[in-house]
């Protein structure tokens, strides 16, 4: 990807790629954290991770539950044997996974316009903000089930070393949120930090940064349902399905287990980077993407 394709997007009969950076252009969506990428924000730095310990607890539990439903109103062993060598493999690797540190996060300075990224271990990379590429894809499959839909936020960094090592060019990391405008509202929350302001996006959530216990938090996010929704589709959705058949206290505990802090850059170099800098000297927009953005927002003005 390069600035000539920003904004463009190149469309298939079963894959669409969406160009969203670089230059790193309003896309025209507002920015969605939609899978609680946000681990830290201030008005000098963002850390962006990706954790998702919840989808496997939300994909095995009810399989699990389902499983010993069957045992119980069959009164059969042997489905519980079948369960046990079908969750047993997913189950070792899920509790393996709370044994291994969770990945450093990418931190997006927007004072130096610059981002820092873990690629290997301790190894990192500052790069221009400019020069970071963003792309949403999304592909589909057909079979017997029909048409099954696909995406990713692909977030790309070159290496600002020349000289590096050939193998060792580029650094792509993908965020499982869904192609489309699901991606564009993600990538929106990074862009319209950086470009806009740490007002532009919404705070960590209480799986980051949690002042309260898991069943007050919990009742919290039920109440917010339920004004979004009503009350009886709130209880049943939230609170019987949220508890019984997703575990949703389970995925708050083991969140919070592991991100509890999220981890941090202890790299002195960074650190250092890290800290706030006078107004006068904090980088501004290049030309480029200073007229680039003026051209995208009188298209969209002309869209709306």
């Amino acid at each position: 990807m390069n600035s000539k394709v920003a904004q463009k997007s190149k469309v298939g009969p079963l894959l669409k790629e969406d160009y969203l950076s670089p230059l790193p252009l309003p896309t025209g969506e507002l920015p969605a954290d939609s899978l609680n990428i946000i681990w830290r924000k201030n008005n000098v730095f963002m850390d962006v991770g990706y954790y998702c310990i919840a989808s496997g607890v939300m994909v095995m539990w009810p399989s699990m539950m389902l499983c010993l439903w069957i045992a119980y109103i069959t009164n059969d062993p042997a489905v519980l044997l079948l369960g046990g060598a079908i969750f047993s493999v997913p189950i070792v690797l899920m509790l393996r996974s709370l044994f291994v540190p969770v990945p450093l996060p990418i931190r997006f300075n927007r004072q130096r316009r610059e981002v820092c990224v873990s690629v290997a271990k301790g190894e990192y990379w500052v790069v221009p903000w400019e020069t970071v590429t963003a792309m949403g894809t999304e592909s589909s499959t057909i079979n017997q089930a029909g048409k099954q839909t696909q995406g990713l936020l692909l977030i790309g960094f070159t290496n600002p070393d020349p000289d590096g090592n050939a193998r060792n060019k580029n650094f792509t990391i993908g965020f499982n949120c869904g192609g489309g405008i699901s991606a564009m509202k993600l990538w929106e929350c990074m862009r319209s930090y950086m470009e806009i302001g740490p007002d532009a996006v919404e705070d960590p959530p209480d799986n980051v940064h949690h002042p309260k216990g898991i069943l007050a938090t919990y009742w919290r996010d039920l109440v917010k349902a339920a004004g979004q929704k009503g009350w009886p589709l709130a209880i049943v959705w939230d609170g019987f399905f949220g508890i019984f058949i997703f575990n949703a206290l389970l995925v708050i505990a083991l969140e919070r287990l592991k991100l509890n802090p999220p981890p941090e850059l202890t790299w002195p170099e960074i650190v250092e980077w890290s800290k706030p800098i006078p107004p006068e000297q904090w980088a501004k927009r290049s030309p480029e993407l200073e007229a680039a953005i003026a051209q995208r927002e009188a298209e969209l003005a002309l869209r709306d």
